[in-house]
């Protein structure tokens, strides 16, 4: 006699979406230079019904929280594992913007991983990366 097999979390997850009747959650990932253009892909998603989760601080801009190195390296560390976290709740992921750095190019590779849909607002800047293709290579 075989066993149902246990739900992985990513599967329980995503029942609990159905169950509860979300709509699609959509995270924004790109650099913070684009926060104008993060917000203008915010509301086009929302108001197409989606939730949308994206940086909420920009590591660029002048802040309090970033005037101790050691803090900001420690905030930096933080801001990532929460961005990979909304990429896990998340069932689409949207690259925001005309430029892919080392960590835009981390989050798309983690979100492949994940088996998510990566989307581009500016899928021609990005050659090779939205093709499918290593984007580490």
């Amino acid at each position: 006699m075989s066993y149902p097999r246990p739900l992985t979390p990513e599967e329980k997850i995503t029942d609990a979406k159905k169950l509860l009747c979300l709509p699609r959650i959509v995270v924004i990932c790109g650099s913070t230079r684009f926060m104008t253009e993060m917000n203008e892909a915010d509301l086009r998603e929302t108001t197409a019904g989606h939730i949308v989760v994206k940086p909420g601080f920009d590591m660029k801009s002048p802040h309090g929280l970033r005037s101790d190195p050691a803090d900001a390296d420690a905030l930096r560390v933080r801001l990532g594992d929460l961005h990979r976290a909304k990429i896990r709740l998340a069932d689409e992921v949207l690259v925001v913007g005309d430029h892919i750095g080392d960590s835009t190019r981390a989050e798309i590779a983690y979100a492949r991983s994940l088996g998510k849909p990566v989307q581009f607002t500016h899928p021609g800047a990005h050659p090779g990366v939205d093709s499918g293709a290593d984007p580490d290579a």
